[in-house]
């Protein structure tokens, strides 16, 4: 086994809520030592107070905290007050990356923007997460992006209400881009020795996220509109249908010969070769039709056995599972992080590197655990 690929790194992580964090944690397990410097005067990170009604109130480690803040230590520091100050730019001075998410304007009244810093360590880089970009002194809240970028409008059912997705995912989509700009940033800090700012906003990283929706719109000119999980390109694909049994799948047909197969082992061979729907952009034509008569065949199998045919044949399709019945699956309890006397944890890492061991990381740390 190789060395970890960021053994012997800091990262400093002056960052709350996810976004920031899952990157801090991102960096944890890959080896780096991460260090998360929390507001003393606001007891830490919010997120610690975040707790489902389950959940007991004298616990600093709730379960949302716990999502993004595996492998680290923490330092609570009050920036206002100097000597507390000179000992964050003490740690800078030694630093590779500083990862943060104020507001504009403030990171420049706490004297903790990337022009302060590089001043002590040019081959700092500083990584910051805005809501809006550096000009635009509005705070980020996922749920405010989820609807300022599109996502919150597309997502329901037709003529139904707009939905806030059940997971933070402005955020997450904004830490996957810092993580992005800040492996670009540290590759050129090899070539040239000088570090880098690196800026994302949540509503960019959102907007960009829009994929095919937004060119539907850009080169179609068609606006998209909430189609529950339909998809507006393909059918079936997103499709939920529910079996005799109960159970609910979800398909995701991708081209003309799987469809066909579909038809096949639906005993339904006749709707395959029907001008209506023998092509993706027939299916789309009539796409109302053509689920009226799937979900009908459908109701008419057992969700195991079809799904076993199905897999057989490479046709594309899932069962709807709940979340106990996702960490059943072997794939998603290889992300699980364990540590002795502590609950699970997940993983930010879902990728592989040859030869790289996955390290055993400490469970996220209690607020009065901090570094003297």
């Amino acid at each position: 086994m190789t060395q970890p690929i960021f053994k012997d790194m800091l990262v400093l992580e002056l960052a709350s809520v996810l976004a920031g964090p899952s990157v801090g944690q991102f960096f944890a397990e890959l080896g780096a030592r991460v260090l998360k410097v929390e507001n003393a005067a606001t007891h830490g990170d919010v997120t610690r107070s975040w707790k489902l009604k389950a959940e007991p109130a004298d616990t600093d480690t709730s379960a949302y905290f716990c999502a993004a803040n595996w492998g680290k230590a923490s330092l609570a520091l009050n920036l206002t007050e100097p000597e507390q100050l000179q000992q964050l730019y003490t740690l800078v001075a030694q630093a590779d990356v500083v990862i943060a998410s104020y507001k504009p304007g403030d990171a420049e009244r706490l004297q903790v923007n990337y022009e302060v810093l590089q001043c002590i360590n040019p081959r700092l880089i500083y990584g910051h997460i805005t809501g809006y970009g550096p000009d635009d002194a509005r705070a980020g809240y996922d749920a405010v992006v989820q609807a300022e970028s599109g996502f919150m409008y597309l997502n329901g059912d037709p003529g139904g209400e707009p939905l806030k997705m059940p997971v933070a995912l402005m955020d997450i989509l904004t830490a996957h881009q810092l993580k992005e700009g800040l492996l670009v940033a540290l590759l050129q800090r090899e070539r040239t020795g000088q570090g880098q700012l690196v800026q994302v906003s949540l509503l960019q990283a959102a907007v960009s996220a829009l994929a095919n929706q937004a060119t539907n719109y850009l080169v179609a000119g068609q606006e998209p509109q909430r189609m529950g999980s339909e998809h507006p390109n393909i059918v079936p694909y997103g499709s939920v249908y529910t079996c005799r049994c109960g159970g609910k799948l979800v398909l995701a047909i991708g081209d003309d010969r799987q469809f066909r197969k579909l038809c096949a082992i639906l005993g339904a061979e006749s709707i395959a070769i029907d001008p209506k729907y023998k092509t993706n952009y027939e299916r789309v034509q009539h796409r109302q039709e053509l689920n009226q008569m799937l979900h009908q065949l459908i109701a008419q199998q057992d969700r195991g056995p079809l799904l076993q045919q199905l897999h057989a044949q490479h046709v594309p399709v899932g069962a709807v599972y709940t979340i106990p019945e996702v960490f059943a699956q072997p794939q998603a309890r290889q992300l699980l992080l364990q540590h002795p006397g502590s609950k699970p944890g997940l993983r930010q890492v879902a990728f592989r590197l040859q030869g790289q061991q996955e390290l055993d990381l400490s469970p996220p740390p209690t607020y009065d655990n901090y570094l003297s």
